[in-house]
Protein backbone atom coordinates (compact mmCIF):
# COMPACT_ATOMS: atom_id res chain seq x y z
CA UNK A 1 0.00 0.00 0.00
CA UNK A 2 1.21 3.70 -0.58
CA UNK A 3 1.26 6.25 1.72
CA UNK A 4 -2.03 7.41 0.21
CA UNK A 5 -3.34 4.37 0.60
CA UNK A 6 -2.43 4.01 4.03
CA UNK A 7 -3.33 7.55 5.31
CA UNK A 8 -6.88 6.63 3.40
CA UNK A 9 -6.97 3.65 5.48
CA UNK A 10 -6.23 5.28 8.83
CA UNK A 11 -8.72 7.78 7.69
CA UNK A 12 -11.55 5.93 7.41
CA UNK A 13 -11.12 4.00 10.58
CA UNK A 14 -10.43 7.38 12.45
CA UNK A 15 -14.24 8.20 11.07
CA UNK A 16 -15.61 4.80 12.31
CA UNK A 17 -14.16 5.14 15.98
CA UNK A 18 -15.25 8.72 16.24
CA UNK A 19 -18.66 7.81 15.35
CA UNK A 20 -18.71 5.14 17.97
CA UNK A 21 -17.63 7.08 20.54
CA UNK A 22 -20.31 9.33 19.97
CA UNK A 23 -22.97 6.70 20.35
CA UNK A 24 -21.86 5.67 23.66
CA UNK A 25 -22.05 9.50 24.58
CA UNK A 26 -25.39 9.82 23.35
CA UNK A 27 -26.42 6.30 25.51
CA UNK A 28 -24.04 7.66 28.44
CA UNK A 29 -21.55 5.18 29.92
CA UNK A 30 -19.89 4.24 33.16
CA UNK A 31 -16.00 5.45 34.14
CA UNK A 32 -13.75 2.81 35.27
CA UNK A 33 -10.37 2.81 36.34
CA UNK A 34 -7.16 1.03 34.90
CA UNK A 35 -4.63 -0.19 37.30
CA UNK A 36 -2.69 3.07 36.65
CA UNK A 37 -5.66 5.17 37.94
CA UNK A 38 -6.11 6.39 34.41
CA UNK A 39 -10.17 6.74 32.99
CA UNK A 40 -11.47 4.22 30.56
CA UNK A 41 -14.95 3.80 29.38
CA UNK A 42 -16.78 2.00 26.88
CA UNK A 43 -15.69 4.44 24.08
CA UNK A 44 -12.45 3.90 24.62
CA UNK A 45 -12.86 -0.07 24.19
CA UNK A 46 -14.89 -0.20 21.32
CA UNK A 47 -13.14 2.79 19.57
CA UNK A 48 -9.74 0.66 20.12
CA UNK A 49 -11.77 -2.78 18.45
CA UNK A 50 -12.82 -0.59 15.45
CA UNK A 51 -9.54 0.40 14.50
CA UNK A 52 -7.68 -2.81 15.47
CA UNK A 53 -9.92 -5.33 13.29
CA UNK A 54 -9.97 -2.50 10.39
CA UNK A 55 -5.58 -2.03 10.96
CA UNK A 56 -5.22 -5.71 11.23
CA UNK A 57 -7.10 -6.94 8.57
CA UNK A 58 -6.07 -4.48 5.68
CA UNK A 59 -2.51 -4.01 6.77
CA UNK A 60 -1.24 -7.26 8.39
CA UNK A 61 2.51 -7.39 8.38
CA UNK A 62 2.30 -3.65 9.86
CA UNK A 63 2.22 -4.35 14.03
CA UNK A 64 -0.36 -2.52 15.97
CA UNK A 65 0.49 -0.78 19.59
CA UNK A 66 -2.69 0.34 21.09
CA UNK A 67 -3.35 2.06 24.52
CA UNK A 68 -6.02 0.18 25.46
CA UNK A 69 -4.04 -3.55 24.65
CA UNK A 70 -1.08 -2.54 26.28
CA UNK A 71 -2.99 -1.68 29.50
CA UNK A 72 -3.96 -4.78 29.30
CA UNK A 73 -1.12 -6.85 29.27
CA UNK A 74 -0.25 -7.57 25.68
CA UNK A 75 3.45 -7.12 24.24
CA UNK A 76 3.50 -6.22 21.14
CA UNK A 77 6.96 -6.51 19.08
CA UNK A 78 7.72 -4.00 16.69
CA UNK A 79 9.50 -3.45 13.49
CA UNK A 80 10.78 -0.46 11.03
CA UNK A 81 7.24 0.20 11.15
CA UNK A 82 4.06 -0.17 13.55
CA UNK A 83 0.56 1.67 13.95
CA UNK A 84 0.25 3.83 17.14
CA UNK A 85 -2.97 4.10 18.38
CA UNK A 86 -4.51 5.93 20.95
CA UNK A 87 -8.64 5.37 20.30
CA UNK A 88 -9.71 7.95 22.68
CA UNK A 89 -7.24 10.50 23.61
CA UNK A 90 -8.62 12.82 26.75
CA UNK A 91 -11.02 10.37 28.24
CA UNK A 92 -10.95 12.67 31.33
CA UNK A 93 -12.42 15.30 28.90
CA UNK A 94 -15.06 12.53 27.39
CA UNK A 95 -16.44 11.77 30.94
CA UNK A 96 -16.53 15.13 31.61
CA UNK A 97 -18.50 16.35 29.14
CA UNK A 98 -16.11 18.49 27.30
CA UNK A 99 -15.63 18.32 23.54
CA UNK A 100 -11.21 17.90 23.58
CA UNK A 101 -11.00 14.16 23.12
CA UNK A 102 -9.64 12.66 19.94
CA UNK A 103 -8.96 9.58 17.54
CA UNK A 104 -5.51 9.51 16.89
CA UNK A 105 -3.91 6.93 14.16
CA UNK A 106 -0.33 6.99 13.60
CA UNK A 107 2.07 5.06 11.32
CA UNK A 108 5.79 4.95 12.47
CA UNK A 109 8.62 4.67 10.61
CA UNK A 110 12.44 4.22 11.41
CA UNK A 111 11.17 5.20 15.36
CA UNK A 112 9.46 8.46 13.85
CA UNK A 113 5.95 9.56 12.92
CA UNK A 114 5.40 8.99 9.26
CA UNK A 115 1.94 9.44 8.69
CA UNK A 116 -1.39 10.23 10.86
CA UNK A 117 -4.60 11.17 11.92
CA UNK A 118 -6.48 12.93 14.10
CA UNK A 119 -10.24 12.63 14.44
CA UNK A 120 -12.31 14.97 16.83
CA UNK A 121 -15.27 13.45 17.29
CA UNK A 122 -17.37 16.19 19.03
CA UNK A 123 -16.86 18.70 15.60
CA UNK A 124 -16.22 16.65 12.58
CA UNK A 125 -13.16 17.63 12.03
CA UNK A 126 -10.59 15.15 10.81
CA UNK A 127 -6.57 16.36 10.51
CA UNK A 128 -4.00 13.99 8.45
CA UNK A 129 -0.78 14.49 7.35
CA UNK A 130 2.54 12.82 5.52
CA UNK A 131 5.71 13.80 6.54
CA UNK A 132 7.04 15.09 3.30
CA UNK A 133 4.13 15.49 1.38
CA UNK A 134 1.47 18.18 3.45
CA UNK A 135 -0.97 18.31 5.77
CA UNK A 136 -5.31 18.58 5.95
CA UNK A 137 -8.23 18.90 7.67
CA UNK A 138 -11.61 18.14 6.65
CA UNK A 139 -14.43 19.39 8.32
CA UNK A 140 -18.43 20.36 7.07
CA UNK A 141 -16.70 23.11 5.27
CA UNK A 142 -14.66 20.62 2.83
CA UNK A 143 -11.08 19.23 2.60
CA UNK A 144 -8.40 21.52 2.26
CA UNK A 145 -4.43 21.95 3.36
CA UNK A 146 -3.23 23.18 6.30
CA UNK A 147 0.26 25.21 7.41
CA UNK A 148 1.78 25.67 11.21
CA UNK A 149 2.58 30.05 11.24
CA UNK A 150 5.01 31.94 12.44
CA UNK A 151 4.79 33.39 15.61
CA UNK A 152 3.05 36.68 15.43
CA UNK A 153 4.68 39.84 16.89
CA UNK A 154 2.32 41.00 18.36
CA UNK A 155 2.37 37.60 21.38
CA UNK A 156 2.12 34.13 20.28
CA UNK A 157 -1.01 31.86 21.45
CA UNK A 158 0.46 29.15 23.94
CA UNK A 159 -1.39 26.24 24.24
CA UNK A 160 -1.51 24.43 27.45
CA UNK A 161 -2.83 20.95 29.22
CA UNK A 162 -5.76 21.25 31.16
CA UNK A 163 -5.12 18.65 33.47
CA UNK A 164 -1.74 20.07 34.50
CA UNK A 165 -3.91 23.84 34.76
CA UNK A 166 -1.59 26.47 36.98
CA UNK A 167 1.47 24.30 36.69
CA UNK A 168 4.37 26.68 37.65
CA UNK A 169 6.75 25.17 34.92
CA UNK A 170 4.97 26.67 32.64
CA UNK A 171 5.15 30.38 33.21
CA UNK A 172 8.78 29.21 34.59
CA UNK A 173 9.23 28.32 30.86
CA UNK A 174 7.89 31.34 29.03
CA UNK A 175 9.54 34.01 31.24
CA UNK A 176 9.73 37.26 29.33
CA UNK A 177 8.23 36.20 25.78
CA UNK A 178 5.37 38.05 24.66
CA UNK A 179 2.29 36.05 25.30
CA UNK A 180 -1.18 36.98 23.79
CA UNK A 181 -2.96 34.51 25.25
CA UNK A 182 -2.97 31.08 27.06
CA UNK A 183 -5.61 28.51 25.82
CA UNK A 184 -6.35 25.42 28.08
CA UNK A 185 -7.33 22.35 26.72
CA UNK A 186 -7.25 18.49 26.57
CA UNK A 187 -6.14 15.79 24.21
CA UNK A 188 -3.99 15.95 20.59
CA UNK A 189 -6.36 18.52 19.82
CA UNK A 190 -3.66 20.87 20.78
CA UNK A 191 -1.30 19.94 18.43
CA UNK A 192 -3.83 20.30 15.51
CA UNK A 193 -4.85 23.59 16.13
CA UNK A 194 -0.73 24.55 16.22
CA UNK A 195 -0.82 22.61 13.19
CA UNK A 196 -3.79 25.07 11.17
CA UNK A 197 -2.13 28.23 12.27
CA UNK A 198 -4.23 28.73 14.86
CA UNK A 199 -1.37 29.14 18.35
CA UNK A 200 2.60 28.62 18.17
CA UNK A 201 3.72 27.25 21.27
CA UNK A 202 2.69 23.86 23.77
CA UNK A 203 4.95 22.90 26.26
CA UNK A 204 4.01 19.37 28.04
CA UNK A 205 6.17 19.01 30.74
CA UNK A 206 3.66 16.23 32.52
CA UNK A 207 3.62 12.42 31.36
CA UNK A 208 1.78 11.05 27.97
CA UNK A 209 3.11 7.77 25.87
CA UNK A 210 3.91 7.55 22.29
CA UNK A 211 0.27 6.71 21.20
CA UNK A 212 -0.83 10.08 22.66
CA UNK A 213 1.82 11.78 20.27
CA UNK A 214 2.92 9.84 17.41
CA UNK A 215 -0.60 10.46 14.82
CA UNK A 216 -0.66 14.41 16.11
CA UNK A 217 3.03 14.75 15.82
CA UNK A 218 2.90 13.33 12.11
CA UNK A 219 0.49 16.27 11.12
CA UNK A 220 2.09 18.99 12.97
CA UNK A 221 5.46 18.10 11.24
CA UNK A 222 3.72 17.85 7.62
CA UNK A 223 2.16 21.15 8.03
CA UNK A 224 5.60 22.64 9.07
CA UNK A 225 5.79 22.76 12.41
CA UNK A 226 8.09 21.23 15.31
CA UNK A 227 8.07 18.82 17.83
CA UNK A 228 10.93 17.55 20.00
CA UNK A 229 12.28 17.09 23.36
CA UNK A 230 13.15 20.38 25.24
CA UNK A 231 17.23 20.05 24.38
CA UNK A 232 15.96 19.90 20.25
CA UNK A 233 16.21 16.09 19.71
CA UNK A 234 13.57 14.41 18.21
CA UNK A 235 11.23 12.23 20.26
CA UNK A 236 12.02 8.66 19.60
CA UNK A 237 9.17 5.98 19.09
CA UNK A 238 9.15 1.77 20.02
CA UNK A 239 10.93 2.82 23.44
CA UNK A 240 10.99 -0.17 25.76
CA UNK A 241 7.04 1.23 27.79
CA UNK A 242 6.22 3.67 25.59
CA UNK A 243 6.73 6.84 27.67
CA UNK A 244 7.84 9.94 26.00
CA UNK A 245 9.46 12.80 28.12
CA UNK A 246 8.48 16.29 28.24
CA UNK A 247 8.32 17.87 24.80
CA UNK A 248 8.28 21.21 23.26
CA UNK A 249 5.30 21.73 19.84
CA UNK A 250 5.92 24.80 17.66
CA UNK A 251 4.30 26.59 14.68
CA UNK A 252 6.78 27.74 12.26
CA UNK A 253 10.08 28.71 13.11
Amino acid sequence: MTDADLLALAIRLARSAAAAILTVRDAGFAVERKDDQSPVTAADRLAEGIILEGLRAATPGIPVVAEEECSEGVVTAVGDRFWSVDPLDGTREFAAGRDHFTVNIGLVSAGRPHLGVVAIPATGEIFSGILGQGAWKEDASGHRAIAARRPPAEGITVFASRHYSGDPRLAAFLGDRAVAEIIEIGSAVKFCRLAEGGGDLYPRFGRTMEWDTAAPEAVLHAAGGRCARFDGTPLEYGKAGWENPPFLCQGRP
